[in-house]
């Protein structure tokens, strides 16, 4: 299945998009549970969402050199969040998706020039802060925070807004403790708003 949505991605990437989403099943999302949000927030706008459930970094970076930025030369500005799979496939080791991150920005930086990265902490994942997989992901964010240069890269962590004041994530925001329903998106989408109005859009 996700060939066909790689083809198809491929296709929608013939035409120039000035706002581009990069990620896994949480970006994919928003054309499920997101989609209200989305065509409030960005249906008015030339966007392309390049998310594919189940993608971790190294995924990302195969469909990027594979045709997924195909004549997105002149694209604004590039949302990138990835890395929670590669944390939930084997707690991978938070350096090694750091690194990933990092080809997969330099990537987006060769193929679309004029771009500016809004690269996102990864969202919290598990109910509770000592959740292992939670600290996994609070460790490859503290490390790909260096990424940021305010100028063309920007990274911004939104991880709070999903939480209650003791870090809680609840059903109401993300019923399986990983993937946002409505609510979630709504967070998303206005957390991002302010930042992605700075970039240009």
């Amino acid at each position: 299945w996700w060939k066909k949505r790689h083809a198809s991605m491929n296709q929608k990437a013939k035409k120039n998009h000035d706002l581009l989403f990069i990620g896994d099943s949480i970006t994919q999302g928003w054309e499920g549970a997101g989609k209200g949000t989305w065509d409030k927030f960005y249906g008015n706008r030339k966007t392309l969402n390049l998310g594919i459930s189940g993608d971790r970094t190294e995924h990302v970076i195969w469909r990027l050199d594979n045709g997924n930025l195909k004549n997105q030369k002149k694209a604004k500005v590039a949302v990138i969040m990835i890395g929670t799979n590669n944390t939930g496939h084997k707690l991978q080791d938070p350096t090694e998706v750091k690194d990933g991150i990092g080809r997969i920005i330099s990537t987006v930086r060769a193929r679309c020039p004029q771009a500016k990265i809004l690269l996102l902490g990864i969202f919290p994942r598990g109910v509770n802060p000592d959740d292992p997989k939670r600290k996994n992901n609070v460790e490859i964010n503290e490390l790909v925070s260096k990424f940021h240069n305010g100028e063309r890269i920007h990274y911004l962590n939104i991880s709070d807004k999903f939480l209650t004041k003791e870090g809680v994530l609840t059903k109401e925001i993300m019923p399986d403790a990983l993937h946002p329903k409505q609510k979630g998106y709504e967070i998303w989408a206005e957390a991002i708003e302010p930042k992605l109005k700075e970039l240009g859009l």
